[in-house]
């Protein structure tokens, strides 16, 4: 396995721009990027500015929620443009619009989620649930209500971000039937998105099937990040280039396939990753108890036993942790997800070879289903 250097880009990141091979093709996308970037400062600074009519609460909401924006990798804008570029577009306002409206989209997702995770920070700084709870605690407010006080705003937020997201992308100028087949992929993403997160809560909850299945999480796994994530961003960039049906099936399919394999790196990372090279935990999956592929495949072995005393406790410590590790590296659930997650690669990049995929397409495409791969020492 190839060992991460310690880069701020994601792997899918590093992916995208290996396929911009030429430096005219990444000006372009970072040009594109940029417009991305002032696009949505100025939708935020709009919202701010109307804000200010109503309650100061509500324009520290809109403030709150410019921050959630801030410091994101951009993946999904960068999959709309790779495949808007990689196939010819020159419409690059659509292309724009479409990117701002499906990063609005992810931010809100990334709102709800700390309501449903019980979160207070996220990259590194209070997120709107710490934010406004903690304000509210300054001011004397019990913590119990100041915490509803922050769900309360992080709700409202993302709910407003959903609905923006929608609202950008309807404005993308092209004609009816493309504008419509962009919102059908919007709300299709929408819409199985909340199916992954209802899984992924009836898991970690336990309101599951007793003994979930490895397939009880891939489906988790799929239905909560492919298809708002990979599968359409890449088919709405596909469509506004003029791409038809025939390239949009294979895309959306590829979409699923890179969506898995970068969950099940995220699974590997979470037990067997370096905390000094990733920046992430490698106890807190653990301690968590979380549904993982590891945990879905070792629960099927002999050394199920040795798992479960200390699997899901919040005090587990880091020496435990990486005896858990051990076993469950001994009984096989590293060797087994390292390769699904190979064999996901494999049948993405196949899916490349389809003769309706350009090469100035499937070669940025086939570095990022690659990039998923070595991804731990």
């Amino acid at each position: 396995m190839t060992q991460l250097h310690p880069e701020t880009r994601t792997p899918v990141e590093r992916g995208l721009a290996r396929g911009a091979r030429t430096p005219a093709a990444a000006s372009t996308i970072d040009a594109a990027l940029a417009e991305v970037e002032s696009r949505l400062s100025g939708f935020f600074a709009a919202r701010i500015s109307s804000a200010a009519a109503y309650a100061p609460a509500y324009r520290t909401l809109w403030e709150s929620a410019r921050d959630a924006a801030d410091g994101g990798k951009r993946i999904r804008p960068r999959f709309v443009l790779t495949a808007f570029r990689g196939l010819g577009g020159t419409d690059d306002d659509a292309a724009c619009t479409a990117a701002v409206a499906y990063e609005l989209l992810h931010t809100a997702f990334l709102l709800h989620d700390d309501v449903i995770d019980g979160d207070t920070m996220r990259r590194g700084r209070p997120n709107v649930v710490g934010a406004f709870a903690s304000d509210a605690t300054s001011r004397g407010v019990e913590s119990v209500r100041a915490r509803r006080w922050g769900e309360a705003g992080a709700i409202l937020a993302g709910d407003l971000l959903l609905h923006a997201a929608a609202s950008v992308l309807a404005r993308v100028d092209a004609d009816e039937w493309t504008r419509e087949r962009l919102l059908e992929i919007l709300d299709h993403g929408v819409f199985v998105t909340a199916a992954g997160e209802l899984a992924d809560v009836a898991l970690a909850e336990r309101m599951g099937p007793e003994s979930p299945s490895l397939d009880d999480v891939l489906a988790m796994t799929e239905h909560k990040t492919a298809a708002y994530s990979v599968a359409g961003p890449l088919m709405t960039g596909a469509l506004l280039a003029g791409g038809g049906e025939d390239l949009l099936a294979p895309l959306a399919e590829y979409g699923r396939l890179v969506g898995i394999a970068f969950q099940l790196g995220d699974d590997l990372l979470g037990v067997f990753g370096s905390e000094d090279v990733t920046g992430k935990s490698i106890v807190s999956d653990l301690r968590q108890g979380k549904e993982t592929s590891l945990i879905a495949f070792a629960r099927g072995t002999a050394r199920w036993e040795d798992v479960t005393p200390s699997l899901g406790r919040s005090d587990l410590a880091p020496h435990e942790a990486a005896r858990l590790a051990s076993v469950l590296e001994e009984c096989g659930a590293r060797a087994f997800v390292e390769r699904l997650l190979a064999d996901h690669v494999d049948r993405a990049i196949a899916l490349l070879q389809s003769p309706s995929i350009p090469a100035s397409l499937s070669q940025p495409l086939t570095d990022v289903a690659r990039s998923c791969i070595g991804r731990i020492a």
